[in-house]
């Protein structure tokens, strides 16, 4: 099986009609059901049915199997009802926007943005040419693939071929593609291929081999890719994205739970191949620098978070722990090195990460806030709840004035103050059990040691959830046009001196000034580059070297406390 080979799901055929192909190894026999007109379907040896018939575009069909029993197309590029609906078949979807060039790598500052949380695929569209004045290039979508309900992150997709319906649908998806890409931004998607959604899969009931007896993931059974159709059905959906949408990358969401190495390095081979151009991003735990050294673009850099997030607010509980007491260490090897772990024992005395020092600074994608780090949060509280705002410049700057790939979460262009909770909408009892899960969580947590304090946290289920999540666009007021302002202007400093020559950077050595305070330098074509923060309590004093300063509180000798900010310029 090779790219442009057969493909499960329902695809035009070469020449007319339309072929549907379902991998059910367990059924000997399966038949189609196609607008109510049962019609068999031939098997294959390798346990693929199939039939080519004639079909319309929206035409509803489902597979039915030897018992009888009816079950959605798992490869559906189209759920019009659902998640237990019937699957449609989509026809006459154009190929990725013609002509558009995309944003090299070097020239990527992501905004990754959920969109019900954003008001919709409409409203965010409004809001497009706004992000791309500030600076931004790239929007970064979270899962879109259909999941239980009208509300969920994305994490718990089921069909991971079909847009959700909460979201509009293939045609919804395709527009708003488009229109970024009019607006001069790339579009980034999050995929998950490392478990399938909790309500709605029926999988097992026909292809136990999709998964692995063995081992699970801590969101549901693992996927087997040891299967050629399975790693087919996975490599197929990233291609799709690329090609029938025109996305422009792919971040590959916890790929340390993927625990097959000829996967990962098969999909990143023929995506290469498919589409040069597409970006390819990895978020993975285990810190695995072999992925940066030509498979993989970028990776999101976690260590690199929870140092700042340590520095910023003096938080220790949770994964914080590992970073207490030394965030100003981690930070710097951070800035210096890429990974702050390079195969030191963690916490659990595991050993965590491989040496990424060689590495290009580029090859790792940076932020302050995130999905994960704010909505993880019992009450999702922003950085901008949590920090005074001198603070949370000096984070700002530090994100996006270095030479790898800086990545805002939504709202933080302009620091929205609302928060970004986790949301779903499940069927009783699973509603329940993710509720009492959600809670259970944070039993280890100080704040959170009694069950009356636990009960305050909101109920994922609760519509009301989701509306307290809504990040509007910025308003004309102090707040917001201050932090657009600043943002904006940072990232004009980051286009001028840092894009031209991002792939070239190296480390010019990192060290901490005190508590609360790094700087860190790189060289570049045409200069060096440098940048000290300090959200300590206390001045400390510097050791940039002269240059032009672009980026200050304090052109002085000292750092002052609580925020303090240097960016210099040495040129060539």
């Amino acid at each position: 099986m090779t790219t442009g080979g057969p493909r499960l799901g329902a695809w035009p055929a070469a020449g007319e009609g339309v072929e549907f192909r379902v991998w059910a190894p367990d059924a000997a026999t399966v038949a189609l059901c196609l607008q109510g007109v049962l019609l068999p379907m031939q098997r294959d040896a390798d346990g693929c049915h199939w039939v080519r018939t004639q079909a319309s575009h929206g035409d509803r069909y489902r597979f039915r199997l030897a018992s009888g029993q009816d079950v959605p197309d798992p490869a559906s590029r189209w759920q019009p009802d659902g998640v237990d609906g019937d699957s449609a078949v989509v026809l006459g979807m154009a190929a990725g926007h013609a002509g558009w060039p995309g944003h090299a790598w070097q020239d990527l500052v992501i905004c990754e943005v959920h969109i019900e949380a954003s008001g919709g695929l409409a409203a965010l569209t409004a809001q497009l040419p706004m992000l791309a004045a500030t600076g931004i290039t790239a929007i970064e979508l979270m899962p879109v693939a259909q999941f239980p309900g009208q509300r969920n992150w994305g994490y718990d997709g089921v069909f991971a071929y079909a847009p959700a319906n909460a979201y509009g649908g293939p045609s919804a998806l395709k527009a708003f593609v488009d229109a970024a890409h009019d607006a001069g931004l790339s579009v980034l998607l999050d995929v998950v291929y490392n478990h399938f959604g909790p309500q709605g899969n029926h999988l097992r009931d026909y292809a136990r081999g999709f998964f692995r007896d063995d081992h699970s993931t801590p969101w549901g059974e693992a996927i087997d890719f040891r299967q050629p159709w399975v790693r087919r059905f996975f490599i197929d959906n990233a291609l799709m994205w690329l090609r029938d949408y025109g996305f422009d990358g792919l971040r590959l969401d916890a790929v340390h739970a993927i625990d097959d190495d000829r996967f990962l390095q098969q999909l990143a081979d023929e995506v290469h191949a498919a589409v040069p151009q597409a970006h390819l991003i990895l978020e993975n735990e285990r810190n695995q620098a072999r992925w940066l050294r030509g498979a993989y673009q970028g990776q999101w850099n976690d260590d690199f978070h929870n140092a700042l997030h340590v520095m910023l607010t003096g938080e220790q509980e949770g994964y914080y722990a590992a970073y207490a007491g030394r965030a100003e260490t981690l930070l710097a090897r951070c800035l210096a090195e890429g990974f702050a772990w390079q195969g030191e024992p963690d916490l659990h005395g595991q050993p965590r990460g491989e040496p990424s020092g060689d590495l290009s600074p580029a090859r790792f994608v940076v932020f302050a806030q995130n999905h994960d780090q704010v909505g993880n949060r019992a009450f999702g509280e922003r950085l901008s709840m949590l920090v005074e705002p001198v603070s949370l410049r000096a984070a700002l700057a530090l994100t996006l004035l270095t030479p790898m790939v800086p990545l805002l979460f939504m709202g933080e262009p302009w620091q929205a103050r609302s928060p970004f909770l986790f949301f779903t909408d499940y069927a009783p009892p699973l509603d329940e059990a993710v509720r009492e899960g959600r809670r259970r969580e944070f039993s280890g947590f100080a704040a959170f040691a009694d069950p009356a304090s636990r009960a305050r946290i909101p109920d994922p289920n609760d519509p009301a959830t989701l509306q307290a999540s809504y990040v509007p666009p910025p308003r004309d007021d102090p707040w917001s046009q201050r932090w657009l302002r600043s943002t904006r202007e940072i990232l004009a400093l980051r286009s001028r001196y840092l894009q031209p020559g991002l792939l070239q950077a190296r480390s010019l050595g990192a060290r901490v000034l005190g508590k609360g305070a790094v700087q860190a330098g790189w060289q570049l074509p045409a200069g060096q580059w440098w940048i000290a923060i300090n959200v300590g309590p206390a001045a400390v004093p510097h050791a940039l070297p002269a240059g032009d300063d672009l980026l200050g509180t304090d052109t002085g000798a000292m750092l002052p406390e609580g925020g303090g900010v240097r960016v210099c310029w040495v040129a060539a």
